[in-house]
């Protein structure tokens, strides 16, 4: 049984639960400029916590294909006013609602978690300088995800001879760098990056092969809501990828990821209750 522990806080992930995004960004690729003030962010969180969102994913800077970098100053702006309402708004509720801070800065991992911010979701796995020594020092779960390239370049035409066993290579590097880091083994996520350098066959591929992951014995972490994977194999645009979207999630939860980073939360919540009730009866 898995379970993730931030300071006093424990998030049990013996069943698989939703993490629900709130991008504060003018271009991210599904709903960017939806949510990038701050009372429409607001208004967003209490929304998904609603729906049954489990860990709220606060990002201030766009990884889609082909976007380009914000400076620290605006990564700042957008996200910490929003994380602070939501850490005050869910302290009653402290130890379900989890907020997570979708950054590779170090900067902006330390200020999230002074504003209340109880783990880090990091695409470059604590690859920029600093990040890891900071990520040791703050002592809250992190999340390393794969990826090929930069968001600007990732799509340019990315190989791999072996996918699974690159991002399993790739894991063990970052893993090993996190524990002489002083990082603890059990403050470690995996995400092996759906969409981040990879092809549609990649894409897939990942998919169907989940379960060589559970090898490094730590949760896995998936985020292909409403990706160019669904899009391209269902010639589907953006706003008509709820059912896809709602596959994949559901075959990511039976070859065991623990945590569903979604656009949509009240219907992905209805697909894992599905879920969980048929194992239950089993």
């Amino acid at each position: 049984m898995f379970e993730i522990k931030s300071k006093t806080k424990i998030l049990d992930l013996s069943m698989p639960v939703v993490m629900g995004i709130v991008n504060v960004t003018p271009d991210s690729f599904s709903d960017g400029g939806q949510f990038d003030n701050f009372d429409a962010a607001c208004a967003q969180v209490d929304k998904l916590v609603a729906e049954g969102a489990m860990i709220l994913d606060i990002g201030g800077e766009s990884t889609r294909p082909g976007a380009t970098e914000v400076t620290l100053e605006q990564e700042l702006t957008r996200v910490i006013p929003v994380i602070e309402y939501a850490a005050k708004k869910y302290a009653s509720a402290a130890d379900k609602i989890w907020i997570s801070i979708d950054t590779s800065k170090p900067e902006v991992m330390q200020a999230a978690v002074n504003a209340g911010a109880n783990m880090i979701n990091d695409i470059r796995a604590l690859q920029l300088e600093g990040a890891l020594a900071m990520a040791a020092t703050l002592q809250v779960p992190v999340c390393l995800m794969h990826m090929k390239g930069e968001p600007k370049d990732m799509q340019d035409s990315p190989e791999y001879q072996d996918i699974i066993l690159e991002v399993s290579d790739f894991f063990d590097a970052r893993v090993h760098a996190c524990l002489d880091a002083g990082i603890e083994r059990e403050h470690i996520l995996l995400d092996p990056g759906f969409g981040f350098g990879k092809t549609l066959e990649h894409n897939y591929q990942l998919l169907a092969q989940l379960p060589a992951l559970h090898a490094f014995h730590l949760p896995i972490l998936i985020g292909l809501s409403r990706k160019r994977m669904i899009g391209e194999l269902l010639q589907r645009e953006v706003n008509e990828r709820l059912a896809g979207s709602l596959a994949g999630a559901l075959i990511a939860a039976q070859q065991g990821a623990r945590i569903l980073r979604v656009h949509d939360v009240a219907e992905t919540h209805d697909v894992l209750s599905v879920m969980s009730a048929t194992m239950a009866s089993h």
